[in-house]
């Protein structure tokens, strides 16, 4: 049964300005892509739709952001999202931003004396394309998971993680003992660490973006 669920969550989930103090996640307000001026490297946080998986990760960070991908402009002249939902693959900024929820996204950037950075870590987010979805959520190199896509890819390109690494038991995991259950099949590892949406949006490297 609880492969079963597994399953299940890892298929529904394979389907589917002006810059400002990155620190309170309450001071953006999401946009939607009419007013969007897309930017190399920049990262987009967005509510997936609902489900167990979904809500937990929300749920246990106390934050809305339940995915997040890299903006870039490929050799075909078009803006793409480098993302980790299924395999890592480049989807079309339209397309990725209509994956969201109301299809509202937030913005971070970063700041202008990390901008020199962008060309090397976009290259090594590319570096992951392919490489599966990790429904763990463990900082191997086996699968790997959307927000850890990101902190890796800056850290290859820089020797520096963007945000910092968070046990399962310091979030607010409790609520969703049981969808934590049903994918660890029967454990709640608490002393794994992670790199959470709402702690890579938090990184002091990045501003908000406001429209």
């Amino acid at each position: 049964m609880r492969f079963a669920v597994f399953l299940f969550l890892f298929g529904v989930l394979a389907a589917i300005a002006a810059p400002c103090d990155a620190g309170d996640l309450k001071k953006a307000a999401p946009t939607k892509s009419a007013t969007y001026q897309p930017q190399e490297g920049d990262i987009l946080f967005q509510s997936l739709p609902h489900m167990p998986i979904v809500d937990a990760i929300e749920g246990c960070t106390k934050s809305p952001f339940s995915h997040c991908g890299i903006v870039h402009k490929n050799a075909q002249d078009i803006w793409v999202v480098i993302e980790a939902i299924g395999p890592v693959r480049e989807s079309p900024l339209p397309l990725w931003v209509m994956q969201g929820r109301d299809s509202k996204f937030w913005i971070r950037r970063l700041k202008a004396e990390y901008q020199k950075e962008i060309p090397a870590f976009v290259k090594a987010a590319k570096v992951y394309q392919g490489k599966p979805y990790d429904i763990h959520y463990r900082m191997d190199d086996d699968a790997i998971y959307c927000s850890e896509l990101i902190y890796k890819a800056y850290r290859d390109a820089t020797g520096t993680g963007l945000g910092s690494l968070k046990r399962l038991g310091d979030l607010d995991w409790k609520p969703w003992t049981d969808v934590i259950k049903s994918i660890e099949g029967g454990n709640v590892p608490l002393e794994r660490e992670m790199i959470t949406p709402k702690s890579l949006a938090e990184a002091e490297e990045l501003e908000v973006v406001e429209l």
